[in-house]
């Protein structure tokens, strides 16, 4: 065999054995590749919510989404989005000082819905679905019926307090006109019983006036009479 045979089989053997060697690098790629934990890492969730329970009864119960969101930027969002005109009022309950409001933004197809006090926004949930809007809503509702029982019942007492002031006023006026009356009534009859008294009195002392004067009048009836005698007895003739 020549030298330039020897060489090509040499040539040949190791373009071989790098053949060999390449491939059994590929399948240890491979391998390392099927069992690496960058394709499955233990403890790895999924980014999408789990939605196994999610068909169970809807309850008013808040998500931690909804919470965060009440507790954060929902408020501020709502008090700059309320002054303009995309909003639409859907419901609104009043009881007390304490009022629930479900608003709709078209836009976004986004339901806010809000407690508030005295116009000043509490909670607010934020949500595109509109049966949760719903039952928040109603789950406001209701909480401002719990909160305004208190108020309500002090606005009551309140105005029952002050009618019952009223009406001790307004009774305290009558007992006083009464009670002058009842005064007048008393002065005028120690006047009365007074003049009674003079005019008993009075009436005695004419009593006896006019006895003596009847008196007086038979003596000087029977004065005239005797007179009258002694002046026809003297013109007698004989």
């Amino acid at each position: 065999m020549d030298r330039k045979s020897k060489l090509r089989e040499i040539a040949l053997a190791a373009c071989i054995v790098l053949g060999a060697l390449q491939g059994a690098d590929a399948q240890t790629l491979q391998n390392g590749d099927a069992s690496s934990p960058v394709a499955s890492q233990p403890g790895t969730t999924s980014a999408l919510p789990d939605t196994s329970q999610a068909s169970q009864t809807e309850t008013t119960a808040l998500t931690p989404d909804e919470t965060r969101q009440s507790a954060t930027g929902n408020v501020a969002e709502l008090q700059q989005m309320i002054h303009g005109s995309d909003l639409s009022e859907l419901r609104t309950t009043y009881n007390g000082s304490y009022g629930a409001s479900m608003l709709f933004y078209g836009k976004e197809m986004t339901y806010y819905v809000a407690l508030f006090q005295q116009k000043n926004f509490w909670r607010v949930i934020k949500t595109q679905d509109p049966a949760r809007a719903e039952l928040i809503y109603k789950d406001f509702a209701r909480q401002t019926m719990q909160l305004s029982g208190v108020e309500i019942r002090r606005t009551q007492l309140e105005a029952q307090k002050a009618f019952t002031q009223r009406m001790v006023a307004l009774s305290q006026e009558r007992a006083g006109r009464l009670q002058a009356d009842l005064d007048i009534a008393r002065q005028q009859q120690s006047i009365v019983a007074s003049q009674q008294e003079q005019k008993r009195a009075e009436a005695t002392e004419l009593a006896q006036q006019k006895a003596a004067a009847q008196d007086q009048l038979r003596v000087a009836q029977r004065q005239v009479r005797d007179l009258q005698r002694q002046l026809e007895s003297g013109l007698t003739v004989h």
